[in-house]
């Protein structure tokens, strides 16, 4: 494959992350043993508050009548396509069973865990979004308590726009609580919440390596890094539109890739001209972040053709992947490897981010290699049933027998043995392994 890097980048999201690791144990161990005023001492630490940690009525009702009618229709308007969307993707998993013998019968259920626990990030940008996204999938999973968790900030509390997401969205409850702390008190059940069985959303270094951590002891969304996207794009496209949806992306943080992929080296040289200004008109704190991201990170490769863009971008397996060029269809067909897909100049990432229904909450730094982003699936176990006549349990003992004894795990044989001997007795069966 024949490659052009007009810009290659001089950092990858790993280099930018600092080594929390020892940092988050310490902290989580603090927590666990020292519970609810321990969880309270780290708030006031690091974000200076010392307010309520669970929110009343009367203070999301107070919050919500913060929120101007304008924004609020439209949180409505993108909880409401999350919600069909969502619903669409439970309708796919469905309860099922087979007679896989004659009498023996095996199934699926799905069942939605009891406790979710949603993170809004609220630090850099309060990110309204993610709670519509998390919050309003686990409802429509079927999830018996979600919590909601965002940062306060100081003298403030959570963002109000954050908090009436939150809770038209569905959460039962909505917590004052950011960075490691709050996600140790959904997974430890602090505050009187019950344990999370899984944690879900967004976060800073902090918030990854500390759900990173607690996996294992509950379920997690993903491992996740810093946000990367990556276009796809040739001679049809409009390098304004282009340069826009990468500087779009990259102002989520200094450490946040973006990747333009193209068959044609004028389109890059058009873009890459056009980005800098794009920059330089953003507000200050957005400037600082994507100037960072497109000095340190940013790449722009120029491809043989488009089956060699589409390989370019399946090695990368971004988590946010925008094709601007002809023949859509073809696309989406040879596309295997992104955490969601944008198809055309009529949509962009902005969208899926807020408000068009697709959840945003997505694998990054290659995870998209081997997984999608944040589901109803998700929320839900996909477990097995089995059940059986007694005579339809006869060949299956038999053949558990003979495997169970060539595999050298006599307990498992005798466990089919006796069901043989009480269901059919008198009969002779060839339970050994040989012959």
């Amino acid at each position: 494959m024949t490659r052009e890097y007009l810009k290659k980048a001089t950092l990858t999201a790993a280099s930018g992350a600092s080594d929390v690791h020892d940092t988050v144990v310490s902290i989580l161990k603090d927590i666990e043993e020292g519970g609810d005023a321990k969880a309270m001492e780290y708030a006031a630490k690091f974000d200076k508050y010392e307010g309520n940690v669970i929110l009343t009525q009367a203070e999301i009702e107070a919050a919500s009548a913060l929120v101007p009618e304008k924004l609020k229709a439209d949180i409505q308007f993108a909880h409401d396509n999350v919600k069909r969307f969502a619903e669409l993707q439970k309708s796919t998993v469905a309860d099922v069973e087979m007679e896989i013998q004659p009498g023996y019968v095996a199934g699926q259920k799905a069942i939605p865990v009891d406790a979710a626990g949603c993170y809004a990030p609220g630090g850099r940008y309060s990110h309204i979004a993610s709670a519509i996204m998390t919050v309003t999938t686990a409802k429509v999973a079927g999830c018996k308590h979600i919590t909601a968790c965002s940062p306060p900030r100081p003298g403030v509390g959570v963002a109000p726009a954050i908090i009436y997401a939150a809770h038209i969205c569905g959460a039962d409850k909505i917590m004052a609580l950011g960075g490691v702390q709050g996600v140790a008190a959904m997974a430890f059940g602090l505050f009187g919440l019950p344990k999370a069985n899984i944690l879900v959303g967004p976060g800073n270094q902090f918030v990854a390596e500390a759900k990173r951590i607690l996996f294992g002891r509950v379920g997690i969304d993903m491992i996740a890094g810093p946000t990367d996207s990556l276009i796809l794009a040739d001679k049809d496209a409009d390098p304004h539109i282009v340069a826009t949806d990468l500087v779009s992306q990259a102002e989520h943080g200094y450490n946040s890739p973006v990747w333009l992929v193209t068959d044609d080296r004028a389109l890059a040289e058009d873009v890459m001209a056009r980005v800098p200004v794009l920059i330089d008109d953003l507000p200050e704190l957005n400037r600082d972040n994507a100037f960072a991201a497109w000095r340190d990170y940013a790449e722009v490769i120029v491809c043989k053709d488009r089956e060699d863009m589409a390989a370019c971008s399946d090695e990368y397996a971004p988590e946010h992947l925008t094709v601007q060029a002809s023949d859509i269809d073809w696309w989406l067909d040879r596309l295997t490897c992104y955490g969601s897909l944008f198809l055309g100049e009529e949509t962009t990432v902005s969208y899926g981010d807020k408000a068009s229904g697709t959840n945003h909450v997505l694998p990054t730094s290659g995870a998209a290699g081997y997984t999608g982003g944040l589901s109803v699936h998700k929320y839900m176990k996909i477990v097995t049933w089995q059940r059986a006549t007694r005579e339809a349990s006869k060949d299956v003992a038999i053949a558990t027998a003979r495997i169970s004894r060539l595999e050298g795990m006599e307990g498992h044989a005798r466990a089919a043995d006796v069901r043989l001997a009480k269901y059919f007795p008198g009969e002779n069966f060839d339970l050994t392994s040989e012959g």
